[in-house]
């Protein structure tokens, strides 16, 4: 073979293992792409199961306790009740259910007409299958409005349990109970509470809704803890706004508290809290007629230029920034609007005897309508 030969045969064999180390990239390539591709999809499939699962063991709406007759049958099993249960919406997922009720290795369900909501956890499920207790009829309810405050609220509870409203709120100021209950709730009562300003360490904090109570004398501490449960349901699912914007549920309920006590059916809450956190932005006092009122004492329809004189930490034409705690209970419309108020320019407005709330960015702006609107009695 010549020398010539000898180099064309290298010069090929050498291209052929250029070839083959080049395919083998690309085989590499393609094989780690595509195994890429399956730990996506694994990962993806993994982290949405959890999910999932996560989401179906907790109450299908925790906000409904609207309660539903459930007849369970003789001889049910697992997989049947849970058929049943999410057939009702009592549960999100029947799967689930025989799942988690095998992991936890539950035996014993008991037949029976159950009377369930859809804010029941399944523990609380599984327990009343088990024991075979039917939720007892409704002795009474108790409607706790929004823009209540605490004296008014301990005046509802005395009287829809019989008891004296003095000895209702004593109870509901007492020290030593507010510290019982925020062991039972830290996340949700915080030292905020006892801060040497605070008129009422639990005022604002008892959610306005009704109340079904299921015997004809509970504790004070039974009633209030139902009130803070539904607090605690509530607030969880702003947990994530309230992060971002760094806002601790004592400044997100006293926010909330003065834009509730400063609206009426025809405004929109989003714009008066859009005032608040404009003047708060600039520096100006929040000078809302709801914390001087608050500071006072005092329930009545107008405050007057002498009312603005009081010397409070809640009078908001004396002190700026907020409040020391919220002056009433809020409603989660006022909950929301306190997380994520309207964008606008606004500094004043001014409610009308029909009840429009005016708003203006300037000052002559108001006072201008103010004259137009209102009629100045001293």
């Amino acid at each position: 073979m010549s020398m010539e030969e000898n180099k064309a045969k290298k010069d090929l064999i050498r291209q052929k293992m250029l070839e083959r180390q080049s395919e083998a990239r690309v085989v590499r390539r393609i094989v780690f792409i595509i195994a890429l591709i399956l730990f996506i999809i694994v990962g993806a499939v993994a982290g949405g199961g959890y999910f999932y699962i996560k989401s179906a063991v907790e109450p299908a709406d925790p906000d409904n306790h609207k309660e539903k007759q459930i007849e369970i049958p003789i001889g049910s099993s697992a997989s049947s009740i849970g058929r049943i249960l999410e057939k009702n919406g009592i549960i999100k997922d029947a799967r689930v259910f025989k799942y988690y009720v095998k992991l936890k290795n539950e035996t014993g369900f008991m037949a029976g007409d159950y009377a369930m909501s859809p804010s029941m956890t399944l523990p609380e499920i599984i327990t009343s299958l088990k024991t075979g207790k039917v939720v007892d009829e409704v002795v009474f309810k108790m409607t706790i409005p929004e823009g209540k405050q605490l004296e008014q609220i301990a005046a509802i509870i005395a009287e829809k349990t019989n008891r004296n409203a003095e000895d209702v709120f004593k109870k509901l100021n007492d020290k030593e109970f507010i510290k019982t209950l925020m062991a039972k709730y830290p996340d949700l009562l915080t030292e905020e509470i006892f801060n040497k300003n605070i008129k009422y360490p639990l005022e604002g904090y008892l959610f306005p809704a009704t109340y079904s109570f299921y015997k004809e004398d509970p504790s004070i501490e039974e009633i209030v803890t139902v009130m803070l449960n539904k607090t605690v349901s509530v607030l969880k699912d702003y947990r994530a706004e309230m992060e971002e914007q760094n806002m601790s549920v004592h400044q997100l309920l006293t926010m909330a508290s003065l834009i509730e006590e400063e609206a009426t059916e025809k405004v929109d809450r989003d714009q008066i809290s859009s005032v608040f956190y404009n003047r708060l932005k600039v520096g100006m006092p929040l000078q809302t007629d709801p914390t001087v009122l608050y500071a006072q004492g005092e329930h009545k329809s107008k405050v007057v230029y002498k009312d603005l004189e009081i010397d409070s930490p809640y009078n908001t034409y004396k002190y700026p920034g907020l409040t020391p705690g919220p002056i009433a209970n809020a409603g989660i419309s006022s909950i929301e609007a306190a997380l994520i108020p309207a964008d606008s320019d606004y500094l004043y407005f001014l409610a009308t005897s029909t009840g429009e709330v005016l708003f203006s960015k300037t000052l002559q702006e108001h006072n201008q309508k103010k004259a137009k609107y209102i009629t100045n009695t001293n």
